[in-house]
């Protein structure tokens, strides 16, 4: 299958571009490089990816003319479209971007597939479009409509005008919404990279809402497994699933992809902290403006489709992140 990945230099991205192209795939991958967080660890996915064949495009979505050349020249089989602009806190600082990566982006690269017959079109949503749901599990039929920041308004809009376009061009699509997704290569803003950075430079860690949080964990092999295997599973296919999210209207589908199960926050920290051998210094802080206190994900469509629902605890996640982040740091 010919597949270009979006965002394939981006933590998932280059997770699932290497996986696909193990499994024999033809696999490009678009990235804009942009300088979101430190360079070298994207360059250094990408050489990774280079030696595994997978072909770079550097090119933002928000400039059409090369977008469409290059899509209407490969005409791809599959599109997995993971390239945006991402974090809850940051979304407020600079609002400008995520209307421009996640909404415009998006836009750009559905108009430009509108009539290329792609075979599926899968891409990235957030559990964060849940928002303050008080529900002890998250499953897709769930309504979504309170965002409460920036980041998860743009992921549920570009659900929204996915859907137009699966109901106007017959295209197939799967929206995918991930739980708080974490291993090796990850980026320098999420809470374990900061977390073990911290640590290990004897400094304080920030723990918001005082650590009365909970999450969903998701290791990213099991997420690239998910993701693997959804392609596969294209809604426009006459498959009855029981509880399916599919739309009445469309071949539009949104799937969960998650653990299944809820670790408190301290329980994380304190994981990392046996992993290192170290204790955090901790600094409490009240809740962050946008973030909410607690997830877990209700996979089972996931498992109804695919077979297959993530399983890693984070004793092992957490291992692996910490040796590769020592390799990757030259740090004994």
């Amino acid at each position: 299958m010919n597949i270009l990945i979006t965002g394939s230099v981006g933590f998932i991205g280059f997770h699932l571009a290497k996986r696909l192209a193990i499994l024999n795939h033809k696999v490009e991958g678009l990235d804009n490089f942009n300088h979101y967080y430190d360079v070298k660890i994207k360059n250094g996915r990408n050489k990774i990816l280079k030696s595994y064949g997978v072909k770079t495009h550097k090119l933002d979505l928000i400039n059409i003319k090369p977008l469409e050349k290059l899509l209407k020249k490969n005409k791809y089989d599959c599109i997995v479209h993971l390239a945006a602009q991402a974090g809850v806190r940051y979304s407020i600082k600079k609002p400008d971007e995520y209307i421009k990566s996640n909404i415009i982006g998006s836009y750009n690269l559905l108009n430009s597939i509108k009539n290329l017959k792609t075979k599926h079109f899968l891409f990235a949503s957030t559990s964060s479009v849940y928002g303050n749901n008080e529900s002890k599990k998250f499953d897709e039929n769930m309504p979504c409509n309170s965002p409460i920041s920036l980041y998860s308004a743009t992921k549920k809009s570009v659900e929204n005008i996915a859907h137009s376009y699966s109901y106007n061009f017959n295209i197939p699509i799967t929206s995918f919404r991930f739980f708080t997704v974490y291993g090796p290569w990850g980026r320098p803003d999420m809470a374990l990279f900061k977390f073990v950075k911290a640590i290990l430079e004897n400094k304080s860690i920030e723990v918001y809402n005082y650590g009365r949080m909970a999450r969903d964990f998701t290791y990213i092999d099991d997420l690239v497994e998910s993701v693997v295997r959804l392609i596969k599973a294209s809604p426009s296919k006459k498959i009855k699933i029981k509880n399916d999210s599919i739309s009445k209207d469309a071949p539009f589908r949104v799937v969960n992809i998650g653990n299944q199960n809820v670790v408190p926050l301290m329980k994380y920290i304190n994981e990392i902290e046996n992993v290192l051998k170290k204790k955090a210094k901790k600094k409490f802080l009240p809740m962050q403006a946008g973030d909410v206190s607690y997830t877990m994900s209700d996979s089972s469509l996931l498992k109804r489709l695919t077979g297959f629902v993530p399983t890693t605890d984070i004793k092992i996640g957490i291992k692996k992140f910490c040796d590769w982040y020592k390799d990757f740091y030259k740090i004994n």
